[in-house]
């Protein structure tokens, strides 16, 4: 009978010893989960940022004669698509220059700001 009771005594002491390994192991996963999910959601943003700098180079900078509605509106749409007041704030600023001079100072104060927001960490 003293038998029988170790042995239980031993496997229960097992199954909990196991849950707390595995309970610490699972822990460190959702952890890892975090950090990558955190990770992925700023490559992402980055991605964007690019894409739109990379459009707005091309299409307004690199420009010839005036930029048409279609290239507006899809520079907009991107712009809005960055879900980022501050850039679109600056983006409201530059379109809404009133002279030549107020747009090119706000061109270099978005892409100054598009450079800013990207991230490294």
């Amino acid at each position: 009978m003293l038998n029988r009771k170790t042995i239980l005594i031993i496997i229960i002491l097992f199954f909990i010893a196991g849950n707390v390994y595995f309970g610490f192991r699972y822990l460190d996963t959702q952890k890892t989960l975090r950090q990558t999910q955190g990770a992925l959601a700023t490559k992402k943003t980055n991605e964007k940022i690019l894409e739109f700098t990379k459009l707005f180079i091309d299409k307004v900078l690199k420009a010839e004669g005036e930029v048409d509605f279609e290239t507006r509106l899809k520079l907009e749409s991107a712009v809005r698509d960055l879900n980022d007041e501050e850039i679109l704030a600056q983006w409201q600023k530059f379109v809404n220059s009133k002279s030549e001079s107020e747009a090119q100072q706000e061109v270099k104060n978005l892409l100054g700001l598009l450079i800013d927001k990207i991230k490294t960490d």
